[in-house]
């Protein structure tokens, strides 16, 4: 029988933000996202995997009529290391004429998320606007623009997983973020 290799998990991280901290940070993006709801024709688009877990906690708290959709384009494919762009599904619903807001759960180095951006407008979208749960204090392009909207949540330059975003495709789950000690995946999370 092969044995699998020892990954690391909660008992080689820090919780870094908490579950309360997370929600207020929602309840804080939500109420700057609402006019937004509230003026147009709106589409929230999560970016699968991890931006499952913003989207659903920011519709829950927003209010009005909009669409939800989801596309599914990542740079990591379960492992720790970003690589380069796979679009596995694109957005489903029409987004010309349309405000859409891409919601991602972190702002890293911002490649999937202005991917995403990009496509929609591309598409005929009419605005865009980017939100994420998290932005990771790190030094970055400064041709990549900043996400239009956050909640405020900001984390260290450690791989990070919780509230949506994976260890190894695990760990999603949690209402917590956690941060790996030994800084095992500096370049993603």
């Amino acid at each position: 029988m092969l044995s699998m290799p020892v990954k690391p998990g909660l008992a080689d991280a820090d919780e870094i933000l908490s579950s309360s901290e997370v929600d207020a940070g929602f309840d804080s993006l939500a109420t700057r996202l609402q006019p937004i709801i509230d003026a147009a024709d709106c589409i929230l688009l999560g970016i699968l995997n991890g931006g499952m877990f913003p989207l659903v906690h920011l519709a829950e708290r927003l209010h009005g009529d909009f669409l939800i959709d989801y596309c599914h384009a990542t740079r990591y494919a379960g492992g720790i290391k970003g690589q380069v762009l796979a679009w596995l599904e694109r957005p489903h619903v029409e987004v010309a004429n349309r405000t859409i807001i891409v919601v991602d759960d972190i702002y890293d180095e911002g490649t999937t998320l202005q991917a995403v951006a990009e496509h929609c407008r591309q598409d005929g979208a009419a605005q865009v606007y980017t939100a994420v749960m998290l932005v990771k204090d790190r030094q970055r392009d400064p041709e990549i623009p900043l996400p239009d909207y956050v909640t405020g949540l900001i984390v260290p330059d450690r791989y990070v997983f919780g509230c949506g975003m994976d260890l190894y495709g695990r760990w999603r789950h949690l209402t917590a973020v956690y941060a790996l000690r030994d800084n095992t995946g500096r370049e993603g999370s």
